[in-house]
């Protein structure tokens, strides 16, 4: 959006800015700003570059990367394209400083986002970034190989920060990274592995996609092909399938034109329609993984968008498709959790196409690749798709889920066809503004009316005849305002105030005489003019009864609050702000005659003050604040009220209401134009010295506030008036004509606002009321102070009130306080000052010495002084975020440009004015500030509990803004913790804890990133468990330490101990410090200073290693310290893991604390111990050489030139092999193992063997951390306990196998050998023989470290523990139960992930030596299998040998008898077949092939095949003697495959659609049709299966061959296979739509299918295939032709057989004659046709409704065919009966009222 830049003239700015912020301009003060912005950038880049050369990252390189974050947000981009390419070179150069503490790193890595995000201002041209450096940052902090052991600590948001950070550097890859990042990652893509999905992750964040077209060879040409082709292959949803989704919608995005999307159209959208999971027939089976893992929607919105035009109008035919399959889902009476997804989808698209139209028709050309011309969008485009999508937003409108989505979409919409978007709106907000009875639909219609209101009311060459409406909806809309009503109340006002907004309320009736040029439309809207004087009367009557309605009298009772309740507030500012809004778009004749009616109700009336009164006395302020001859009433209000005051008057208690009325309604009417005032600034002196000392609260209250808005309105720089044009509506009707300024955007170039600056008179004023009013009363609390006056508390509050009012008021002339910097907080080399900024105020020094009077008394006003400057922090937040949402809600997003109203330009140039003076923040930390903050502390330990969490909230705002005070403040605060002081009082102590806790933004003193701060305060929060206050009785005091010792675990980040700064940082702030303009003041350095620097850089990493180490050894002297209570030494355990970090070990004194820890008493302290032991192994592990090796030489094969995956020559030798298995020392020795299980997998690939370092040498040179875990684990004594705790159990039954634990012995068996084997040996022989879960769950973590662990043990060692191993996992898995069967499954799995599989070849020979042995019943069976699969998974495609040899072992098995053996078998199946993929260039598999199994499945099931009679599952479950018939096996057979197709449902990657369609016609038979539970197994587990079967994914290619096994069934002679084959077409039609309609011939077989069976002689097959026949014309797969109702009409004719010759045959036959049948077919299919269109009736429909009525006394079934299709046509269309009355004539009304009333009893 970027606007042209004004040539900014002078010399110091030479080169063009990038891009300012054009609101800077309109300030008042605007021309200053110039040199103000060069001067305060040249500080920035010197300092900047000054610290970098220096090497201080901390504090001097932080606070000016901060202060060019302020500059952005104050200036924008106003720096020459050099400086900007600087400024992104160095802080990407700091953000991957490898060792950089984690938060600074995202302090720099937010700028740099800043810096690069509006790519279109640097070309790739000026800017090229390396892609390594980013790439090694993610891989080290997202996939951390030491974080999950606490080694290191990272916040939550890093993940985002850096994800972002990636995609803002992509634009500026090399032209070569997609080239090196495809060699980087493709050896991750092995499908059946966890790299797959982060080898896509990569891609999708790595990938350049904005490469001009002549270096697309280089860029997405290189993959574009091989991904599309892995996606269009993968059918069950893996997890990184949304991710290709949402890098191909990139592409897509940035590559309009360039790619031909075609091919993929029908596969794509159907993917898109499966993924809004959406509900199909009744009974349907969900896929949890489809939930999961669904695409996002937005991705899929910016695809869709961006295939969108073109010559092929193929992706507009398929999104009409889509939108016709779905628009019922969206009729309200729908519900259901996809719902959101729908909303969702109509919400984007609307909006990423006009930003597609607005980045071809309006954008400024940059250097990103264009839009080709043959592929723009044309008009036709656009209509084709407003039209495609206006049906389903119109029935959102009323969604459950609220009117938002659907008012968002047609706000885009209406910007792009008013004419086909407006109208239909209308037509359901009029109706919607009559009715009484449905309140929602007034709300939703509004919403969405103010949507489109700018479309609307500019009208423009599409929509002239818009405005017209304006005004017949203004006036219906007033009854809206109703007292009883609030969100109708609301959506009124906002209704109200957008449209007069848009409009200037002018009557222009009068022009009709004078001119003669107008088009129709203007003469309509000149009369139409005349009625906004009534219009606006009208409103305020409306108003009026609101406020008499809500006064307290009638609201309340009498006990209740006085204040306003959170909705009056509401309604109030919805008030005034919408009065306000109408006040200053009318003219003035209207205006005056509204000014009188307000005024008469104000004075006439006498209002309590709390309720009523406000919302008055706010219109009289709206009404006074627009025009300025308004103020002439003032004086009469004063002769009124307040001179004839009595003295008596001022000593009440309670003020009579008259009195207070007045009050209030001056206090508010004087929030005007500061120069209109000083006319009565006698009266206001006189006015205010009757009334600020009255002693009734009331009333001094709001004289406080008379004093507060006059010095307001004198002193602030604010604009006057918000009028939709510049210079108001005032001109005579003959030159200007206001309807031409209808929906008219202001011109941010002439905004002429007229600002309100304080004039000299004005400030005098001010300065005479701060003299007469504040400075007795600040002389009165001095002396009070002091103790030389006596005053009651009531006055010392009322004395506190009227100064508070009085630095409120004048806040922006006071001057900042005075006062010395207070020095040596932080040393630096760099200087920190801070920069001053101009706000249009020059300070006088009056008042320097007021303000330093005593202010202790009240932490509001202390807060006030330390911040404030005319405008607060947090109102200042809420009204930005307020202009965002007005402006989103108003903007034209088409046009772009700022096209805003001009009220909203306004607003935007104040806020810009305010944020100037809101950044004064991170102010230098001056001497008087110190004062304050500490009396705040003082404060916030008071007594009062009020007065603490006051004082407490501006403490802690106070800490946030100043520079470096928290270290000042901190031990003030660990004073109160301090266990030796006697004095301190349980209030204090506790009011210390809240102040270290901090609130949930600001800053958290416990906790600051910095080692001197927390080697204060952790001791001290540990150790204050002694202090004579603490007391763990009191809950609040517990509940604190909880509360702080949780925040400290959750916002901990690893602190940084080495602070170096690499060389190319240097070169880059070098010359940095050389760019010209605006050039430093700083020469280079001097190479002693530099040589400082470094000095000063390695003094501080010592100093911050020592006070690491020193921190460390303090909190175990506190843990140490006798009788500590226990709370206290669990928090400092807990502290202590914090400190474990990956860059340095542990003292030795702390590791030692630990490993004794492991057998403390308390549960949590083991727990932490465990993994604190299981990190500091990790610290100690000895590194490993690497080695490469060549897997080319190794198996003699040469390399393969194109992409190949899956089983080839080069990966053969990876494999495992029984023939050639590593048994002796030497074939251990020469093989080369590779331990990660995707190498190899994909295509070229060099990997790296890890070389052993042989470890018992070093026994004689321990380490002492090492000698310490040594010595425990040696002890026997200790190792017995250490087990006997370990085998407790925790939590009864909710126990699992804990990786902490195996990580722990993993890590013994790893740095150790097998040293503690021999203690160890004898507890594990024990514990096999414990059958109890905890023990063998123990047993089973100690197993997998130890296998794990014995990675590189040599071969002897290796050897002998599998001697000791094999027996005890014998008696194990003999031994195995229900409890602990899935421990033994983790144990195994972890053992055998990432391992070479022969290096464990004992175990998997073990595992597979007899699984179903039988011995100890099928549960053991089942277990056995359980955990061999958990094994060979891990092993995935190269244990092909196992597989084999396992499959042999189980298909004789499979007629198994035991159903939990069954289930396990189908699962382990599952993962037998996995690996058989057909993803594209994917070798054969040399693991075991569905087909080949299928086909020996076929074989045995030929029996059930060729029965013809009722499967039933009658098999005895024992097994008996003898064999049984092969029927009987067959059954038991099917019983298991169906388990197995079960599994693989949601597992496989593809399904075998080919061979499980030779089985569909089985299961067709076997399937149930009633839903009944009662049902046996078999049948169940067939409906099952036939439902995941359907909702799978077909190619292409296998549609007919479904089709075929459908035709071939609807002949089959059991009904239940034909009822049953309707189930199945309407969920595969429906999950794969887009792939049917792609394809005719499948269209009609379908069409014929459903005909064909409906005339069936099954009545229950006739009534489904109706039911699925409305189903697809519901969808539009089919539609209603002409042939197809002549078909049915057809039928309907058939003769029946007469009655007589009837009855006869129903006594002899029960089977219907062929006739009856299909005449019953012909009345089904019509009313298919009519139940297909449940809510509007198309133009067939009612001739369809006239044929069907003929049929109602016809034979039953007939008769019960025509009654239900009625009663569903009338519940249906009952909601919008009138509207559809339309289609009827009069005849067939007349006929239908007959039929649908309930026949009469009596007939």
């Amino acid at each position: 959006d970027s606007l042209p830049m004004r040539a900014a003239g002078g010399a110091d700015m030479a080169r063009p800015p990038q891009k300012e912020i054009v609101y800077n301009k309109l300030l008042p003060y605007g021309e200053r700003l110039d040199a103000e912005a060069a001067r305060f950038l040249a500080h920035i880049k010197g300092n900047l570059a000054r610290a970098v050369q220096l090497q201080e990252l901390w504090p001097g390189g932080l606070f000016w990367t901060r202060k060019l974050s302020t500059y952005i947000r104050l200036y924008g981009r106003k720096f020459s394209r050099e400086d900007h390419v600087l400024f992104i070179k160095l802080l990407y150069e700091l953000v991957t400083i490898p060792k950089l503490e984690i938060s600074m790193m995202q302090g720099f890595a937010r700028l740099l986002i800043n810096l690069l995000k509006k790519k279109e201002l640097l070309s790739r041209d000026d800017l090229e970034l390396p892609w390594k450096p980013l790439y090694e940052m993610l891989e080290r902090i997202l996939y951390s190989k030491t974080e999950h052991l606490g080694l290191n600590w990272f916040p939550n948001s890093v993940e985002s920060v850096l994800k972002t950070l990636v995609k803002s550097c992509r634009p500026y890859f090399p032209e070569d990274a997609t080239a090196e990042m495809l060699d980087e990652w493709r050896p991750l893509m092995c499908p059946f592995d966890v790299t797959m999905q982060k080898a896509i992750t990569y891609f999708e964040l790595f990938l350049p996609t904005t490469l001009p077209p002549e270096l697309h060879h280089k860029g997405f040409k290189l993959w574009f092909d091989e991904f599309i082709g892995l996606w269009v292959s993968v059918q069950n949803l893996p997890q990184w399938e949304g991710h290709l989704v949402n890098l191909f919608a990139r592409l897509a995005t940035d590559n309009i034109g360039y790619i031909d999307w075609d091919p993929y159209v029908p596969k794509i959208f159907t993917r898109i329609l499966r993924s809004l999971n959406l509900p199909v027939g009744s009974n349907q089976v969900v896929v949890p993984r489809f939930l999961t893992n669904a695409y996002d929607v937005g991705h899929a919105v910016m695809w869709i968008t961006a295939m969108m035009g073109g010559p092929s109008k193929l992706v507009q035919k398929h999104l009409s498709g889509l939108f016709n399959s779905i628009a019922s889902f969206y009729h309200p009476s729908n519900n259901g959790r996809w719902l959101n997804k729908l909303m969702k989808l109509l919400q984007r698209l609307p909006s990423s196409v006009v930003r597609r139209l607005h980045r071809e028709r309006y954008k400024k050309m940059t250097w990103l690749t264009p839009v080709p011309e043959s592929h723009k969008l044309t008009d036709q485009d656009v209509t084709d798709f407003v039209e495609c999508i206006i049906q389903p937003v119109l029935l959102a409108m009323f969604s459950k889920t609220g009117s938002l989505e659907a008012a968002q979409a047609l706000q885009n919409l209406a910007l792009m066809r008013p004419e086909l978007v407006i109208p239909p709106v209308l037509e359901k907000t009029y109706p919607a503004l009559e009715t009484l009875t449905e309140p929602h639909q007034l709300t939703a219609t509004l919403s969405c009316v103010i949507g489109v209101a700018r479309s609307l009311v500019s009208g423009g060459k599409w929509f002239p005849e818009g405005p017209t409406h304006m005004l017949p909806l203004l006036m219906r809309a007033l009854p809206g305002v109703d007292p009883n009503d609030f969100s109708k109340c609301m959506i009124t006002f906002q209704f109200i105030a957008t449209f007069s907004t848009l409009v200037p309320l002018v009557d222009c009736s009068s022009v009709l005489q004078e001119r003669d040029d107008l088009s129709e439309v203007e003469r309509e809207l000149c009369s139409a003019s005349a009625e906004f004087e009534d219009f606006v009367l009208q409103f305020m009557d409306r108003c009026f009864g609101l406020i008499e309605s809500s006064t307290l009298e009638q609201t309340r009772e009498e006990t209740e609050t006085e204040k306003m309740t959170h909705l009056e507030s509401l309604v109030e500012l919805g008030l005034s702000s919408t009065f306000s809004t109408i006040l200053t778009q009318c003219s003035k004749d209207i205006f005056k005659v509204a000014l009188e009616k307000v005024f008469n109700f104000a004075v006439s009336n006498i209002f309590e003050t709390r309720v009523a009164g406000r919302m008055v006395a706010d219109m009289c302020r709206a009404a006074v604040k627009v025009r300025e001859n308004a103020l002439n009433f003032i004086p009469s209000l004063h002769c009124l009220s307040l001179v004839p005051l009595d003295d008596d008057v001022l000593h009440d208690e309670e003020l009579d209401k008259e009195l207070l009325w007045n009050l209030q309604l001056l206090s508010e009417i004087t929030r005007v134009d500061g120069k209109k005032l000083l006319l009565y600034r006698e009266q206001f002196g006189k006015i205010l010295q009757r009334t600020l000392h009255l002693t009734c609260k009331q009333g001094y209250i709001l004289s406080c506030n008379l004093l507060h808005h006059l010095l307001r309105s004198a002193t602030l720089i604010y604009p006057t008036e918000y009028c939709s044009v510049p210079g108001g509506f005032d001109k005579p009707l003959s030159e200007y004509f206001p309807i031409k300024d209808w929906g008219k955007p202001g011109d941010l170039w002439n905004l002429d606002i007229q600002w309100h600056v304080p004039s000299s008179e004005e400030i005098n004023f001010a300065f005479y009321l701060l003299d007469t009013f504040l400075q007795p009363e600040l002389t009165r609390l001095e002396l009070y102070a002091l103790g030389e006056l006596e005053m009651s508390r009531d006055d010392v509050q009322q004395c506190l009130a009227i100064v508070h009012n009085c630095l409120i008021g004048s806040g922006n002339i006071l001057p900042p306080l005075k006062g010395e910097r207070v020095p040596h907080l932080v040393p630096s080399l760099v200087s920190l000052e801070e920069t001053k900024l101009y706000t249009g105020v020059e300070y006088d020094n009056l008042f320097c010495k007021i303000i330093t009077v005593v202010l202790f008394l009240f932490p509001q006003i202390i807060s006030d002084v330390l911040q404030f400057q005319g405008s607060h922090k947090h109102e200042f937040d809420s009204r930005w975020k307020s202009f965002n949402l007005v402006k989103k809600s108003m903007e034209n997003r088409l046009q772009g440009k700022k096209q805003h109203i001009r009220a909203l330009l306004i607003d935007r140039v104040m806020l810009q004015h305010e944020l100037r003076t809101l950044t004064m923040e991170g102010c230098e930390y001056k001497t008087s500030h110190q004062e304050m903050i500490r009396d705040l502390l003082c404060l916030s330990t008071s007594s009062y509990g009020q007065v603490r969490s006051k004082a407490q909230q501006a403490f802690f705002t106070a800490l946030g803004t100043y520079n470096f005070c928290c270290r000042d403040i901190i031990p003030l605060v660990l004073e109160f913790l301090r266990p030796d002081r006697q004095d301190v009082t349980q209030k204090q102590f506790k009011g210390a804890l809240y102040c270290l806790l901090g609130n949930h933004s600001g800053v958290c003193l416990a906790n600051l990133h910095d080692w001197d701060c927390i080697a204060q305060t952790w001791p001290a929060i540990v150790s204050s468990g002694l202090s004579k206050a603490m007391s763990l009785e009191k809950p609040s005091i517990v509940r604190l330490f909880d509360d702080l010792a949780e925040k400290i675990h959750r916002q901990y980040e690893t602190i940084g101990l080495d602070f170096a700064v690499p060389e190319k940082c240097m070169e880059v702030a070098v010359l940095l410090q050389k760019s010209g303009e605006p050039g430093s003041e700083f020469t280079g350095l001097s190479s002693e200073e530099i040589q400082l620097g470094i000095q000063r850089q390695k003094e501080k990493n010592a100093e911050a290693l020592r006070n690491y180490e020193n921190l460390v050894n303090m909190l175990l002297d506190c843990v140490e310290q006798r009788n500590l209570p226990w709370k206290f030494e669990h928090i400092s355990i807990g502290f202590l893991s914090l400190l474990l970090r990956d860059d340095r070990t542990l003292p030795a004194r702390a590791i030692k604390f630990f490993v004794q820890c492991l057998n403390h008493d308390a549960i949590v302290v083991r727990k932490v111990a465990i993994s604190a032991v299981a990190g500091i192994l990790k610290q100690l592990k000895r590194t490993h050489k690497k080695v490469p090796i060549c897997p080319y030489e190794i198996s003699g094969s040469p390399k393969p030139s194109s992409i190949q995956a899956g089983d080839r020559p080069d990966n053969q030798w990876l494999h495992y092999n029984s023939q050639s298995l590593p048994k002796t020392k030497e074939a251990w020795e020469s093989c080369c193992f590779v331990e990660k299980t995707h190498w190899g997998y994909y295509t070229c690939w060099e990997g790296q063997q890890e070389n052993p370092v042989l470890i018992f040498s070093f026994l004689f040179f321990l380490l002492q951390a090492e000698q310490i875990i040594y010595d425990h684990f040696s002890d026997p004594k200790f190792v017995e306990q250490l087990i006997k705790f370990l085998s407790l159990e925790d939590r009864k039954g909710k126990d699992k196998f804990n990786p902490r634990r195996f990580c722990l012995f993993k890590g013994l068996f790893r740095n150790f050998d097998d040293a503690f084997l021999p203690v160890l040996q004898p507890h594990l022989e024990q514990l096999v023989a414990d059958s109890h879960e905890s023990t063998q769950r123990c047993l089973a973590e100690i197993i997998a470290g130890l296998i794990r662990g014995s990675k590189h043990w040599t071969f002897e060692k290796v050897e002998k523990l599998w001697k000791l191993l094999c027996p005890l996992l014998r008696t194990a898995l003999s031994n195995i139960t229900v409890e602990t069967y899935n421990d033994w499954g983790t144990c195994i799995a972890t053992s055998c992930e990432s391992r070479d599989p022969r290096k464990l070849h004992w175990l998997f020979e073990l595992l597979l030596e007899s699984p179903l042995s039988g011995e100890g019943g099928s549960f053991v069976d089942a277990c056995r299998l359980y955990v061999l699969q958990g094994g060979l998974a891990q092993q995935e495609w190269r244990v092909p040998e196992l597989l084999h040899r396992l499959l042999k072992y189980l298909e004789p098995k499979l007629t198994q008898v035991y159903k939990n053996v069954r289930e396990r078998i189908g699962s382990v199946l599952t993962y037998i077949f996995m690996i058989d993929v057909s993803l594209p260039n994917t070798a054969a598999t040399k693991s075991p092939r569905v087909h080949e199994f299928t086909t020996r499945i076929l074989e045995n099931l030929k029996p059930l095949m060729e029965a013809d009679e009722e499967i039933q599952n009658h098999v005895m479950e024992e097994n008996g003697v003898g064999e049984q018939d092969e029927r009987t096996q067959g059954i038991k057979l099917l019983k298991t495959i169906l388990k197995w197709l079960m599994a693989s449902a949601g597992r496989s990657f593809s399904t075998a659609v080919t061979e499980q369609l030779q089985l569909l016609p089985l299961f067709f038979k076997i399937a149930p049709v009633e839903n009944d539970n009662s049902y046996d197994e078999l049948k169940r587990d067939a409906k099952m299966c036939l439902s995941l079967m359907s909702q799978g994914l077909l190619y292409p290619q296998q549609v007919p061959l479904v089709l075929q096994v459908l035709k071939q069934t609807a002949r089959s002679n059991s009904w239940h296979a034909r009822y049953t084959i309707l189930t199945y077409l309407q969920t595969m039609v429906f999950y794969n739509l887009f792939i049917f309609l792609n394809n005719s011939e499948a269209v009609n077989d379908i069409r014929w299918l459903v005909i064909k069976l409906l005339e069936d002689e099954q009545l229950e097959v006739r009534e489904m295939a109706a039911t699925t026949l409305s189903g697809l014309l519901q969808c539009n797969f089919l539609t209603m032709d002409g042939p197809m109702q002549t078909h049915f009409e057809q039928l309907c004719k058939m003769r029946l057989p007469k009655k007589r010759k009837r009855d006869l045959a129903s006594m002899g036959d029960t089977i219907p004659s062929g006739d009856l049948v299909k005449r019953h077919a012909g009345v089904l299919g019509l009313s298919a046709c009519i139940l297909s269109s449940p809510y509007d009736v198309p133009t067939w429909m009612p001739q369809l409704l006239m044929d069907l009525s003929a049929h109602l006394n016809d034979p039953q079934p007939i008769e019960m065919t025509v009654k239900k299709t009625l009663s569903n046509f009338r519940r249906t269309h009952h909601d919008n009966w009138q509207e559809h009355k339309q289609q009827f004539t009069d005849d067939q009304l007349l006929v239908l009222t007959d039929l649908l009333v309930s026949p009469c009893y009596y007939a």
